[in-house]
């Protein structure tokens, strides 16, 4: 590999050598000197080159595209394998239905504030971008941390390990376990090739991505109708009564509601990729405006449909009511199903290595990770070096016994922060009122928001402390890294060293640079 000193005018791209007079980076207070693109850019005045050369990512994303984000990860494969949550909280069909509704109400209120924040803030990086600008540091770098480091990781393996098992499951009779190590090593494998695709193909991996939005929507249709005919055909019985022995306890119905607005998660991934987005002050919104309604009807109209075929009782004892709902339904045709659920599986994961990494980036260029994880690939303009870390820990994760364990004690804290990047509007509003806002929503919506997050988060600490306990300490454990890494300027010599020969070897291997900001 061709090495490109900083001093050399005819090098195309900066790459930094170990003669250079500035080191490159001194830990993650941002304080780095590695190189940018704008080096390289300016040794190219005068030629014909467009701006499109510049080191930085790329304007790639319309509407259609934006919209296939949400919905790609919103569906996933959630709605395929897992609606029980809720009716096994409150125990009754209409009741379960009303939770599905009002969920995804939560949600639209929540996206719109969404919408407000992130054109009133275009950059990419989503919640952690609106603490940072609202609340400063620690908060932004606390959920940094466990996105990183909890969240983002534990998501991918266990949304490889879903595409891994509907896969592998025909090829085993019924009653024959599938190999864990299997399950592993194809889990791994195709999270290694998204993140590659991601990493090289960005047009390529949007189209997939375009089409694999159709085809869950097309999948999710195909239950409605199913389920459709079926009551017409007379089958309404679990329609009867639908409220009786509807659940009371406030804690129960606090954690049907945490369930079903958990299996709408998603709708603000759109966020962390702002930058990327043509015209963002007229698609992010739009793309919010067109998903969130259309995912809230397909939702109600599919649980709809599982619950006219299947009773409250074979949902629950279901591990994958998709597959059910197939096997009672379809006859000869139930294989679809599977196929339909690995596709979508497939999709969703694509979708959130793509946009999770640009949190991950944008952490690094705020000096909240390591300065060699805020570079962009020279050639793709992608964040590459973002990518392969976050690569890494979700195969760290794939062999962590308790992968769902993890996940489970950083939901009440993944929707803590979210509550607090809700809020931020109300900041705003009362510190910054001249802010300019191309949208702005009224003021009871996040408000109304903030309050039902809050109550949704207060109650499971009463019904699941040590849960809430654990999460808690997750993210305390953050503080000290926070304080060592971004607080702590006088790091000792060797360690600036260490990190400086790891960028500079990082970079090298990458072939990537600084982003190049300038305009």
């Amino acid at each position: 590999m061709t090495e490109y000193d900083l001093q050399s005018p005819t090098s195309e791209v900066v790459l930094l050598t170990p003669s250079n007079q500035n080191p490159p980076v001194l830990g993650m207070n941002g304080d780095d000197n590695t190189p940018s693109g704008s080096g390289a850019n300016k040794q190219r005045e005068g030629s014909a080159e467009s701006n499109d050369s510049r080191v930085r990512m790329k304007k790639q994303l319309g509407l259609l595209e934006g919209v296939a984000i949400i919905l790609g990860v919103i569906f996933g494969s959630g709605i395929f394998i897992s609606p029980k949550g809720v009716i096994r909280e409150v125990d009754a069909v209409g009741t379960s239905l009303v939770i599905w509704v009002l969920s995804g109400l939560l949600s639209m209120i929540g996206a719109l504030c969404y919408a407000e924040l992130g054109t009133a803030i275009p950059k990419s990086g989503g919640d952690y971008a609106y603490i940072l600008e609202a609340y400063g540091s620690l908060p932004a770098f606390l959920y940094l941390w466990d996105a990183m480091m909890i969240f983002v990781p534990t998501t991918n393996a266990i949304m490889g390990l879903t595409f891994a098992s509907y896969v592998l499951q025909p090829f085993f009779e019924n009653n024959c376990k599938i190999p864990e190590a299997a399950l592993q090593l194809l889990a791994a494998v195709t999270i290694c090739f998204l993140t590659y695709l991601n990493s090289s193909y960005m047009k390529v991996t949007t189209k997939m991505q375009n089409v694999i939005m159709f085809t869950k929507i097309a999948a999710l249709v195909l239950i409605i109708l199913v389920g459709l005919v079926w009551m017409c055909m007379g089958n309404v019985e679990n329609f009867k009564r639908p409220f009786e022995d509807t659940e009371t306890d406030p804690g129960k119905i606090a954690v049907a509601f945490y369930s079903g607005i958990f299996s709408y998660a998603g709708w603000n991934y759109l966020n962390f990729m702002t930058e990327e987005l043509r015209d963002p002050y007229k698609n992010l919104p739009r793309a919010i405006y067109i998903s969130l309604p259309l995912v809230t009807g397909i939702y109600v109209l599919a649980n709809t449909a599982y619950l006219a075929v299947l009773t409250p009782q074979q949902m629950i004892a279901s591990k994958a009511i998709a597959v059910t709902f197939g096997n009672k339904v379809l006859g000869a045709f139930s294989f679809i199903i599977p196929i339909l659920v690995a596709i979508s599986a497939f999709g969703g994961l694509s979708v959130h290595i793509m946009t999770t990494s640009r949190m991950c980036f944008v952490g690094a260029r705020n000096g909240h990770m390591p300065a060699l994880l805020s570079q962009i690939s020279v050639k793709k303009f992608t964040p590459l070096p973002s990518l392969v870390f976050m690569c890494v820990l979700s195969l760290i994760m794939l062999v962590v016994s308790d992968v769902y364990v993890l996940i489970t004690y950083s939901s009440i804290v993944e929707s803590f922060f979210i509550m607090l990047s809700v809020s931020a509007v109300l900041y705003f509003r009362y510190t910054r009122p001249n802010m300019e806002r191309p949208i702005v929503v009224s003021l009871w919506i996040p408000i109304v928001f903030v309050i039902i997050c809050a109550f949704l988060i207060v109650v499971p600490i009463f019904a699941a402390p040590y849960e809430v306990f654990m999460g808690v300490l997750i993210t305390a454990i953050g503080i000290p890294f926070y304080y060592v890494g971004v607080v702590w300027r006088n790091k000792p010599v060797w360690l600036i060293k260490l990190i400086s020969s790891l960028t500079y070897t990082c970079q090298k291997l990458f072939l990537s640079a600084r982003e190049d900001k300038s305009d």
